[in-house]
C-alpha cells in the first residue's frame, strides 16, 4: 500500500503564513506579464516580488514608480493585493467560503479565521467575517467618493480617471498602504485639506482595528461599556496622534525644505498628516528625505509603536506598548500585579508582549547592522528604512531604489514577517506545543 506524502498543519497560524506567502507569489507572477508594465518588455523578479510583498503586507515602499512603470492592468493588480492584504487572506477566504457553502464554516476554517482577526471565540468568527467586508467597503466607498469629486471638480480629471483615483487612494489608505498614483505621493496636495484629511481619517480608522470599530458602533455613547482593549486602543491613539503631530510640526516648522515654505494653515495641516502617518501609512505630504534627523528618530519610535491590533497598521501595536508602559509604571511603583483602567493583567499577556517586542527589536537592530556594513548609507537612513519595512509603514528617505538587490530582498523579508508578527510567525515555524509537566525550583538573579 502506498500512502501519499501530505503536508501536515499544525497550528492555525501557518494557514496565515502559508495564505499571504501564496497571495504574494500569486502578485508576483501577475507583475511579471508583459501587460502589468508600460512599454515593451516585463519588471523583473525583484521588482514584481518586492512590489507583490509590499502590496499584500500593506507597506507601500516601492523600487519602481508606481503611475509611472505598472499599467493600467499592473496598478488593478496592486491594488487587489491591497485589499486582499488588509484583510487579510484567511479572512477574505473565509468570506467566500461563506457565499459558496450556504453559511457553514469547517472547524479549520474557523480556527483560521480566528487567527487572522484575533477573535476570541470560535462562535463569533463568521459573523465578525463578514462584518470586517462590510465595514471595510462601507469605509473606503465614503472616502473614495470624497476624493473623486475632489479630484474630478478641483484638479479637472475625467470622470472615470477621478473615480479610479478616488478609489485606489481610499483602498490605500484604509489598508494603511500607502500606495499613490502620483511619482511625489501626494506632495502636491500638501494644501488641499479635502484631499489631506479624508486619507488620514481613511489610515486613522483603519488603524484602530476592527474591534474597536465595531466595539464604537455599538455603544459608542456608552464608554463606560467600553472594553479594556478599546479603552486603551483609544487613549493611546489620541495620546500619539496629538504628539506626533506636534512634534513633526515643531521641528519641521522652519525647515525651508518642508513646513517652512507654507503658511500657518499650510504648516499644521502638512504637520498633522505626516504625524499621522508613522501609524503605520506610506503617504507623504512633503519630501521625507529632506526631513530633519531628528524628525527621522522621532517617527522611527512611531513607526514602531504602530497602530491597533486586528487593524490594517503594523508595528509591534499601540496595545503591546501600553501592556509594556502599564508593567514598567507597576514596577515602578512597587505593585505586585499591573493594572490598566481598574482592570488586572494576566502573566501571560505580559510575556506576550515582552516577547513581540524583543523579537521585533532584534529582527530590527540585525537589519539595520545588515545596512551599516553592506551599504554606504548612514545610521538615520538604514534605521529607518528598516523600521518603515518592517513596521509596515511605507515611508522611505529615497534610498530604497538605490539599494542592492541584497537590501532589497532584506527589506522584502521585513515586511512579510512585520505583516505577520513575529509571535505568529515563529509560531507557525513551530512543529508543535510543549507542555512541561513540573516546575523546578526557584531562584531569583541579581537584576541592574
Amino acid at each position: 500500500m502506498v500512502t501519499r506524502w501530505r503536508p501536515r498543519v499544525r497550528h492555525p497560524a501557518q494557514m496565515v503564513v502559508a495564505g499571504f506567502a501564496m497571495a504574494i507569489g500569486i502578485g508576483t507572477g501577475l507583475l511579471l506579464l508583459p501587460v502589468a508594465t508600460i512599454g515593451s518588455g516585463s519588471a523583473s523578479g525583484l521588482e514584481a516580488l518586492f512590489t507583490a510583498t509590499s502590496a499584500v503586507c500593506v507597506t507601500g515602499l516601492i523600487v519602481v514608480d508606481t503611475p509611472g512603470y505598472w499599467s493600467g492592468f499592473g496598478q488593478t493588480v496592486i491594488l487587489v493585493l491591497i485589499q486582499v492584504g488588509g484583510l487579510g487572506i484567511m479572512t477574505f477566504a473565509s468570506w467566500l467560503v461563506l457565499l459558496v457553502s450556504n453559511r457553514r464554516m469547517g472547524l479549520k476554517a474557523r480556527l483560521t479565521a480566528a487567527t487572522e482577526t484575533r477573535t476570541l471565540g470560535l462562535g463569533d468568527v463568521r459573523t465578525v467575517v463578514v462584518r470586517v467586508v462590510k465595514v471595510s467597503l462601507l469605509l473606503e466607498g465614503l472616502t473614495a467618493a470624497i476624493l473623486a469629486v475632489r479630484f474630478g471638480t478641483t484638479y479637472d480629471e475625467p470622470g472615470p480617471r477621478a473615480v479610479w483615483l478616488g478609489v485606489f487612494h481610499a483602498v490605500s489608505a484604509f489598508n494603511n498602504a500607502g500606495f499613490a498614483l502620483y511619482s511625489d505621493n501626494l506632495i502636491g496636495f500638501v494644501t488641499d485639506p479635502w484631499i489631506c484629511l479624508p486619507v488620514a481619517g481613511a489610515v486613522i480608522a483603519g488603524g484602530l482595528g476592527f474591534p474597536v470599530l465595531f466595539e464604537l458602533r455599538r455603544r459608542f455613547r456608552r464608554p463606560r461599556r467600553w472594553s479594556l482593549h478599546t479603552k486603551i486602543v483609544l487613549g493611546a491613539s489620541a495620546v500619539f496622534l496629538i504628539a506626533g503631530s506636534a512634534f513633526v510640526t515643531a521641528v519641521e516648522w522652519s525647515n525651508p525644505a518642508t513646513l517652512g515654505r507654507l503658511d500657518v494653515n499650510g504648516k499644521l495641516l502638512a504637520g498633522f498628516f505626516q504625524g499621522v502617518m508613522p501609524r503605520t501609512a506610506g503617504f507623504n505630504s512633503v519630501d521625507t528625505a529632506e526631513l530633519n534627523p531628528a524628525t527621522w528618530l522621532g517617527m522611527d519610535v512611531l513607526m514602531f509603536i504602530g497602530g491597533a491590533s486586528a487593524g490594517t497598521a503594523g508595528g509591534i501595536k499601540i496595545t503591546t506598548f501600553a501592556v509594556l508602559f502599564f508593567v514598567l509604571y507597576a514596577e515602578v511603583r512597587g505593585e505586585e500585579s499591573v493594572t490598566i483602567f481598574r482592570r488586572r493583567l494576566p502573566g501571560d499577556l505580559q510575556r506576550q508582549a515582552l516577547t513581540v517586542v524583543l523579537l521585533s527589536v532584534a529582527a530590527v537592530v540585525v537589519s539595520t547592522v545588515a545596512f551599516m556594513v553592506f551599504t554606504e548609507f548612514s545610521l538615520d537612513q538604514s534605521l529607518f528604512e528598516v523600521v518603515s519595512a518592517f513596521a509596515t509603514v511605507g515611508l522611505s528617505t529615497g534610498i530604497t531604489t538605490e539599494l542592492p538587490g541584497r537590501e532589497q530582498l532584506l527589506l522584502t523579508a521585513l515586511m512579510f514577517i512585520g505583516r505577520l508578527g513575529p509571535v505568529t510567525f515563529a509560531s507557525a515555524l513551530a512543529l508543535r506545543l510543549r507542555v512541561r509537566l513540573y516546575d523546578l525550583p526557584e531562584e531569583r538573579p541579581v537584576i541592574g
